[in-house]
Formats: C-alpha cells, sequence, structure tokens
C-alpha cells in the first residue's frame, strides 16, 4: 500500500513551517524551529515535506492565505533541498521517487518560487546521486523545454532550461561518457542546440549557456554538432536580447580555443560584431566577454594571424575601452587624501600562503598566480613556496589584486573584471602578436591625448602606453627618453588615479632604465624613476601607496643586485612605510621588502642596512597576532629576509622560531579536535604552512650549533610535531614539512636521527603515486619532489640506517622515474635520491642495478653539475662496481656520462671521491671487456679525448 501522511501531522507540520518564517513572533517562531529540529529526526519527515512542496493548494483542514501558503511550500523546498544536499545517502527509496516526483510537478507550478525551487532540487539531486541516479531526469527536462507534449507553460520550459544548464555545469565531463551503449551528450547537444531557437529569450540564452560548458571540452558529439551550432551562433548575434548575444560572445570565446578553423572564413563579419558588442554601454557583463574574444583570438597560436589586416579596427575599439566611464569616475575619481584614515576589513583581501607572484613588468595580462615551475626544472632541490611563482602558459586568472599586473591599473579592487581592464589585456597580447604594427596604431592616440587637459583622457593614454610595453618595446624605445621624464613628472598629478596608473606604466618600463649603462643617463632616467616611486609610497593617497610599492617591488625584482649601492635610501623609505601604513598596504610593503632581500641577498646583512630595517619590521611582528591573517605575508616576507641576512639574524631567531612552533602546535591540537568533533572548523592551514616556511629559512640561514640548539631546546619535541605536518592531508603542508625534514638532515642531521625511524616510514608511503587526487595533480608532485629530495639528504648521513627501508625505496624512485606522467624535475630528484641511497647501501642496490640504471642516466644527463649529482653518480658508481655487468645494454650511456661530466666548480671532498670510483670502474670494465676501447671508439672524439685526458682509457 503506498505511504499516505497523517492529516494531523500534516497540518501541524504546514502550521510550524508557517511558524517558522514568522518574524512578528519570535516565540512562536522558536517554538516552531524546535520542532521542526524534533520532526527531522522521523523517516516519514520529507515524505511530508514533498507532498507539502508539490501540492499547490493547502488541505481541506488546513486555513491559509495563499500568500501564507506559497511561503509554507518555500520553507519545505528549502528543507528538502537541504536534505539532499547533507543526507542524500541516507534517505530511502520511498522518499527519494516522492521528491524527484515532486521536482516534476513543481517544474509545472504556477509559483515562480516552486519552479525556482525545483529546479534547484533536482540539480543537487544530481549532485548527490549522480546522473545516472535520475536517467529519466534529462528526458523529461528536454520535453519540458521542448514543450513536447504541446502544453508546457512557458514558465515551466524556462524553469527546465535553468535546471538544465545547472546539470550541464555540474555534470559536463560525465555526461559525454557512455553508459550502457549510450553517450547522454549525443541526444542532449542537438536539443540544446534546438532550444536556442525558442521563442523565449531565457530559454535561448540558458541552451547557450548550457552548450557553451561542452565546447571547450572537444568531445565527439561537439564535433558532430558543431556546424549546426555555428548556424545557430550565427543567426543570434542579432538577437534583441544582451543575455542571448553575451553568450553568443561567450561561445566565440571558447570556439577560437577549439575550434578556430570554423571560424575563420567569417573573421571580417566577426571582427565587426565584436567590436559592436564590446561598445555596449548597457550592459558591462555583454561588453566584457567580447573583450574576452581578443583576448582568446590574441594567445591563440595560429588564429591571431588572422585578425592583422582588421588591427586598425580594433586597437581604436580597445582604446576607447580603457576609458573611465562616467560612472566609474563618479565613484571613484577625484578621491581624496584618505592616508590617515583607517582601512576598513572589506578592504583588506584575504592573503594567502607562500602564494607571491612573479612580477613580470612586461606583462599586462592578469596571469600572474603560481605555477609549480621547479617541478619540471633541471635543479636537485626542494620546491618551497617562494619557488611558485608563475601560472602555467596560457592561464589567466580572473581574480587579482592591485599589486598584479593589470591589477596594477585598477583604482578599486571591488570592480573585479570590467572593459577596461580586458581592453588593456587584450591590448598587451595583440601588442605582444603584431609588435611594432600596434604602436604604429597607437602612436596618434598618444600624441594627441598623453597631455589632454581631461585626466580621463590623460589617465587612459598613460594605461595604454602601460599596456604595449611587452610587444612594442623596440619602437617605443627612442621615444622612452622624453616620456620616462615626462611620466615621473605624472606622479604629482593632482588626479590620485592618474598618478595610480603612471607608477604601473614606469614598472612596465623599469627594465629599460635599469638596463642603461652611462652614469649620466642612470642619473637621468633610473635614479629619478626609482625616487619618484618610493616618494609615491608614501602618497596622501593610499591607492597611490600601493601601486608605487607594488611598482618598486617590480623594479627591485628586475633590478637585483644593481640595487646595491641605493639599498639605503630604499630601506630608510620603507621604515618610514612601517611607520605609516595601514594594514592594507603593509601587506605590499612586506612584498617590497622580500622583494629587496631576494634582489641584494646578503648586501642586506651589512650593520647599517639591517640594523634600520630590522627594527622596524619587527616592531610590526610584534604587533601582529598568531591568529591574525597578517601572518602570511609577514612570514613569507622574514623568510626572505632570514635567507638574506643569515647568520646576522641570530640574536632574532630564537623568539621568531619559537613562535613558529607555537602557532604549529596550536594548529595542530586545533586540527586534532577539529577530527574529533564535526562540528568545530577545520583551522587555517596557511599557519602551518608560512611557520614551517620560515622554520626552513631559519634552520638554512643559521650556522650548524645554533640551528641545533633551537631545534634540540623546542617543546613539544620538534619532530614530533613535524611528524604530524608530514602526514596532514593537505598538500600544501606536506610539502613544506618535507622541506623542512629535507633542511633538517642537511643542517641539524644529529637531532633528527633519533626520530628517523618514527620519520622514515611516514616518508616512504608518501612517495605513493597512486595517492595523488586527479585535482590535486601539481601540489601532489611537488610533495613528492620534497619527499624524494629529503630521502637524499638522509641517505648520505643515515647510511647505516637506510639498509631497512632500501627495497621500498628502491621500488618508490623506480615507479617516478619510468611513470610518463611525473614532471621532469620531480624525476631528477628521485634519481638523486636513489644515486645518493647507493652510497649507502650499494650492496642492496646491485642485484636491481639493470631495473633503473637507464632511467637513472637519462635523468642525470639534464642535471646541471653540483655536489647533489656527484654525490648520486658517486653512489650510483658504487652500485655499479658490485655489479657491473648489469650494464651491458647502457654501459655506453654510462661512459658517456663519465666523459661529459665536469664539475669545476665543485671544491668539496665528493669531486676527487667521483674521479676515483670513474677510474675504478673503468679498470673493472678493462679487466671483463676485452675489447673497451675499441667499444669506446662509438663515443664522438671530444668524448674519447676526456676520457684518455682523465682517465688515460685509451
Amino acid at each position: 500500500m503506498a505511504w499516505q501522511p497523517s492529516p494531523d501531522s500534516l497540518k501541524t507540520l504546514i502550521g510550524c513551517l508557517k511558524n517558522s518564517h514568522n518574524g512578528f513572533d519570535k516565540v512562536a517562531q522558536k517554538e516552531a524551529e524546535d520542532m521542526l529540529g524534533q520532526a527531522k529526526t522521523s523517516p516519514d519527515f520529507n515524505k511530508y515535506l514533498a507532498m507539502i512542496f508539490s501540492s499547490s493548494v493547502p488541505p481541506a483542514e488546513v486555513s491559509l492565505s495563499p500568500t501564507d501558503y506559497s511561503m509554507v511550500r518555500m520553507a519545505a523546498g528549502i528543507m528538502i533541498k537541504n536534505a539532499v544536499k547533507t543526507s542524500y545517502a541516507l534517505l530511502s527509496d520511498i522518499t527519494v521517487a516522492m521528491i524527484k516526483a515532486a521536482v516534476l510537478m513543481g517544474l509545472r507550478d504556477d509559483n515562480y518560487s516552486v519552479r525556482s525551487y525545483a529546479g534547484s532540487i533536482a540539480t543537487e539531486v544530481i549532485r548527490r546521486g549522480g546522473i545516472y541516479a535520475w536517467p529519466e531526469l534529462l528526458e523529461e527536462l528536454l520535453n519540458m523545454i521542448g514543450d513536447v507534449d504541446g502544453q508546457t507553460t512557458p514558465a515551466t520550459q524556462e524553469a527546465a532550461i535553468s535546471a538544465m544548464r545547472k546539470i550541464c555545469e555540474d555534470n559536463a565531463k560525465l555526461l559525454d561518457r557512455e553508459h550502457n551503449g549510450q553517450r547522454p551528450l549525443n541526444v542532449i547537444l542537438p536539443k540544446l542546440i534546438e532550444a536556442s531557437a525558442s521563442q523565449l529569450p531565457k530559454v535561448r540564452a540558458q541552451a547557450l549557456a548550457a552548450l557553451n560548458e561542452f565546447i571547450p571540452r572537444k568531445s565527439q558529439a561537439m564535433l558532430v554538432n558543431i556546424d549546426a551550432l555555428l548556424s545557430q551562433l550565427f543567426a543570434l548575434a542579432s538577437d534583441t536580447n544582451n543575455d542571448v548575444r553575451r553568450e553568443v560572445c561567450s561561445a566565440f570565446v571558447a570556439l577560437v580555443e577549439t575550434r578556430a578553423d570554423k571560424l575563420t572564413p567569417h573573421i571580417a563579419g566577426l571582427v565587426d560584431y565584436i567590436i559592436s558588442q564590446q561598445k555596449n554601454e548597457e550592459d558591462e557583463d555583454l561588453a566584457c566577454q567580447a573583450v574576452k574574444f581578443w583576448l582568446s583570438a590574441g594567445e591563440h597560436e595560429d588564429f591571431w594571424k588572422n585578425i592583422g589586416p582588421y588591427v586598425t579596427k580594433i586597437v581604436p575599439s580597445l582604446l576607447d575601452g580603457m576609458v573611465y566611464s562616467a560612472e566609474d569616475i563618479a565613484l571613484y575619481g577625484s578621491a581624496s587624501d584618505d592616508d590617515e584614515e583607517e582601512d576598513q576589513d572589506k578592504d583588506i583581501k584575504p592573503k594567502f600562503a607562500g602564494r607571491k607572484p612573479k612580477r613580470n613588468a612586461n606583462s599586462a595580462d592578469p596571469s600572474s598566480g603560481t605555477s609549480q615551475s621547479n617541478a619540471a626544472g633541471s635543479t636537485y632541490e626542494k620546491i618551497s613556496e617562494m619557488d611558485q611563482d608563475e601560472l602555467e602558459d596560457g592561464e589567466i586568472e580572473d581574480d587579482f589584486d592591485i599589486g598584479d599586473e593589470l591589477g596594477g591599473f585598477d583604482d578599486n579592487d571591488d570592480m573585479g573584471w570590467n572593459v577596461r581592464k580586458g581592453s588593456a589585456a587584450a591590448l598587451d597580447v595583440l601588442a605582444r602578436d603584431f609588435g611594432d604594427v600596434i604602436f604604429g596604431c597607437i602612436m596618434p592616440y598618444l600624441t594627441e591625448n598623453l597631455k589632454h587637459p581631461d585626466w580621463p583622457q590623460r589617465e587612459a593614454a598613460v594605461l595604454s602606453l602601460g599596456a604595449i610595453a611587452g610587444g612594442c618595446m623596440t619602437a617605443v624605445t627612442p621615444h622612452l627618453p622624453s616620456l620616462v621624464p615626462y611620466l615621473i613628472a605624472l606622479l604629482d598629478d593632482p588626479e590620485p588615479l592618474v598618478r595610480q596608473i603612471t607608477c604601473w606604466t614606469l614598472a612596465r618600463y623599469s627594465s629599460w632604465a635599469i638596463g642603461l649603462t652611462d652614469a649620466a643617463q642612470i642619473a637621468t632616467y633610473f635614479v629619478p624613476m626609482m625616487e619618484g616611486l618610493l616618494t609615491k609610497m608614501l602618497d596622501k593617497n593610499k591607492k597611490v601607496q600601493e601601486a608605487a610599492a607594488s611598482a618598486m617591488a617590480t623594479l627591485e625584482d628586475k633590478a637585483g643586485v644593481k640595487l646595491e649601492p641605493y639599498a639605503g635610501p630604499i630601506i630608510k623609505q620603507y621604515v618610514r612605510c612601517f611607520e605609516k601604513y595601514k594594514d592594507r598596504n603593509m601587506f605590499i610593503l612586506y612584498d617590497c621588502t622580500q622583494t629587496l632581500a631576494e634582489a641584494i641577498g646578503p648586501a642586506l646583512a651589512i650593520p647599517n642596512l639591517s640594523d634600520e630595517l630590522m627594527p622596524a619590521l619587527f616592531k610590526r611582528y610584534e604587533s601582529v597576532p598568531d591568529n591574525s591573517r597578517e601572518m602570511f605575508p609577514l612570514f613569507e616576507c622574514l623568510s626572505y629576509v632570514v635567507m638574506a641576512l643569515g647568520s646576522v639574524f641570530a640574536p632574532f631567531a630564537q623568539p621568531v622560531f619559537l613562535r613558529c612552533v607555537k602557532i604549529i602546535h596550536q594548529s595542530l591540537e586545533l586540527s586534532l579536535a577539529a577530527a574529533r568533533n564535526p562540528q568545530l572548523d577545520e583551522p587555517d592551514k596557511d599557519f602551518l604552512v608560512t611557520s614551517l616556511d620560515l622554520i626552513s629559512s631559519i634552520i638554512q640561514a643559521l650556522a650548524h650549533d645554533k640551528a641545533s640548539m633551537l631545534v634540540a631546546e623546542t617543546q613539544p619535541g620538534f619532530f614530533e610535531l613535524l611528524s604530524f605536518c608530514l602526514e596532514d592531508p593537505m598538500n600544501e603542508v606536506r610539502q613544506s614539512a618535507y622541506a623542512v625534514l629535507g633542511d633538517c638532515a642537511k643542517f641539524v642531521f644529529p637531532q633528527l636521527k633519533p626520530s628517523l625511524g618514527t620519520i622514515l616510514p611516514i616518508l616512504l608511503k608518501q612517495l605513493n603515486l597512486d595517492d595523488i587526487l586527479d585535482e590535486e595533480i601539481d601540489s601532489g608532485f611537488n610533495v613528492i619532489n620534497n619527499a624524494c629530495w629529503s630521502v637524499g639528504e638522509i641517505s648520505i648521513r643515515h647510511e647505516d640506517g637506510m639498509a631497512p627501508f632500501t627495497d621500498e625505496l628502491l621500488k618508490s624512485c623506480v615507479e617516478i622515474m619510468t611513470n610518463p606522467c611525473v614532471p621532469h624535475g620531480v624525476i631528477e630528484n628521485a634519481a638523486i635520491a636513489l644515486g645518493r641511497l647507493g652510497l649507502a647501501c650499494p650492496a642492496l642496490l646491485a642485484p636491481h642495478l639493470h631495473t633503473f640504471a637507464e632511467d637513472f642516466l637519462v635523468a642525470m644527463d639534464d642535471i646541471n653539475p653540483s655536489e647533489e649529482k656527484a654525490t648520486a653518480l658517486l653512489g650510483f658508481t658504487l652500485v655499479v662496481t658490485q655489479n657491473p655487468k648489469a650494464m651491458e645494454t647502457v654501459l655506453l650511456h654510462y661512459f658517456r656520462t663519465i666523459a661529459t661530466y665536469e664539475d669545476i666548480d665543485l671544491r668539496s671532498p665528493v669531486k676527487q671521491k667521483l674521479h676515483d670510483a670513474f677510474q675504478h670502474t673503468i679498470s673493472v670494465y678493462c679487466q671483463i671487456v676485452p675489447q673497451l676501447k675499441k667499444f669506446l671508439e662509438q663515443l664522438p672524439a671530444e668524448q674519447q679525448a676526456a676520457l684518455q685526458a682523465q682517465y688515460r682509457i685509451f
């Protein structure tokens, strides 16, 4: 018998739902909420909710106004969605069936809110249960969208397409997978294309939005339907609805990346269309989407050539888009002096641990973020957060700070991505594509507007000059002797937004000033540029301060050691800024300080510099609470400063080290408490990351005895805390923890050694490639990279203790070296770790030499000479002497490695040990390979000569 509700229970529940939203009677509201909380424990609770939600009229025994009953249904819909979201797996089959039925009825309801909630519940069911938990839903939605029965109302069609769009957005990949011999996308795509021709504007727009989820995926279904889609896009290009045209522009942007060949025949009309849409002053979102087309087109390896004949049309449209709109001027223009005002919480963007962007003053692309660059490099080292300084090529980050490349010309971060930013970014990309041609297009505009009496025109001209720096430097350079002094003068413009953009543009041309070699030119251009930026760091407007500080950091990054003669004045100004800055700009000041430390390195340790900087930095350090997010940029800054100061940091080391340990301890305790009690929030792991990174810097910077003392005196035990970090579920924490572990092996091994019995088994587990999640693949490889680095550092110092772990380490390193999906830099670190393991356990590795010799040698080929490479080759050679016959297939490669190895800069005893080991191995092969000399004649003449010169082999 089908489930039936109790009339009394139904009536009571409706009353509770009504009263729970009764803001006029707090007592009744509280009682209703309590009763609902108790009712949730009933297995029938969600069945009642489904019945109420799907019933357009209340039960006969309930007397409610249409408005009140509508509110009751909304409350029921909210509770159903929350139940699906939090407890879907616990719902009974009957309950789920009733919810599904209620959704289908709700989509056809006359009440807009009910239809909206029905769509939300449907997408939540799919999100929690998967597409195939409700396969008939897609067909039902498509039927509603297409009005298959001829009786579907426009409202229901709109509700159905909205739900379908959300489902496509959440399940784009899954819909293209084969299931029971069919791919849902093969059916969905034609129906969505058909729906994009609907008489209803909302259905057209949402259908296109759903289609846009699949264009970037290059699926077979899209390949089959691409011509039909293109035909429909061209038909909709002149649609009267802005939302539709916005999705059309979005589709063209995506098609540039996936099927540019389909757009090429239509390029002339497409250029005119995009220009017309980006000039839409009524719809900023539409104009922004149109501008993105130029970004996409300009970055495509071939398609950009097709727009070459039209740049004289495109560039003026971009220049027009770079002028502040009247609305923006009203909101942000002519800002008053505000340097004495305290920052509001909303003004301070969250700062995340160790995410220092790599500045590129020759890039106006907002793609400043992070990448795992060293993971694919060719040097044997740990990856620290300080190393992660670029996005992968082609990535664009839409959300960026003012210190980022495009953020530097925006007066207010709240504006987000807009036509102005998009136009400047597009101009930068086109300048890189077409070079001096763009400067030819822009020169008349600059001549007319750089000194325009109206500041918005003047400001836009300065922005455009900065935007083309990356691609037009050759053409602009002859004009810089006159442009740079004018820009420096503009730093005193009465309009703050002009001063702000001028800072950014000067940073874009700082490489020119830095490259000057004539003393007179340096004094005329570089010094005034630097002094101007330093002066503006204490401008009366905080936004100008921020732009100047960001520009100064860029200049430091490019100038490097050339800044040493000017370090005194720079630090003096930074000290004034530490006294003056409010919280928001303090973050960028940390960036300036750490970039200076990175640029001039040990020169910062000169007493008159460090003695002035450190009191100001530590005054701020002592004022920041342990739980403040300001700790992230502060600790990151200190990490760079510590590395620059080296042993000069010793007087400050103990309190900083102990504070880091304290923060780590507190974070671990909070994590443990959250694991035990799900109601508690998980602590912010960035506190762990930045504390570990700063500890790493301190251990590297101090002399061995001082670092050892810090570690030994830590309470609770330092390596006990580190062990917990090595097993933290967050990749970034483990990455930093393994960096600390390797540093401890290098600098405080006697203190580490007693804990290795606990730590090495943890380290072994970390080398398992199968544990890397697809969605965290880059950070997962960073962890493995640092774990490999730690293995190598431990192995060369723990020769008497590595035997029990050798088999597992060998297996893991070989799996890493032979997996084609592993970044090259990680492979190199695994190879060096394995080679160094050979120093400890050559006899144990020798029987397995044939399994890793070739991969090891291939990895060694690309690694620059260093002590790490020398110790790895030494360990490998010791293994070879234990089993020389195992090298039969790679013997020529091995001798090539010996012949080409150079370490002229290496001064450690390892150099002689490696030479002696090579010599001994050669003598072994002379005995077991009768025709060795003839065999080696296969090598190039220069390699044969090197072997003769160094080892007297011929």
